[in-house]
């Protein structure tokens, strides 16, 4: 198991675990509309199934809404 940290809150993850499996067990709706900054950098969401998280890493969702005037 690694430990990360997900928005600031801690979690456990199994080893090997990807962006993508990150998405499913964070149970994210609506992914196309989030990205994810990996270590306070941005991850292209074609990378999420090839990134491997490791112990210590930082994630960040990001949603970005529209509307206005």
């Amino acid at each position: 198991m690694a430990k990360i940290t997900v928005n600031g809150k801690t979690q456990e993850i199994e080893d090997n675990a990807t962006l993508a499996k990150l998405i499913v067990s964070n149970n994210i709706s609506q992914p196309d509309m989030v990205s994810i900054q990996l270590n306070e950098e941005f991850i292209l969401k074609n990378d999420y199934g090839s990134i491997t998280l490791k112990d210590g890493d930082t994630v960040d969702f990001l949603y970005f809404m529209g509307g206005g005037q």
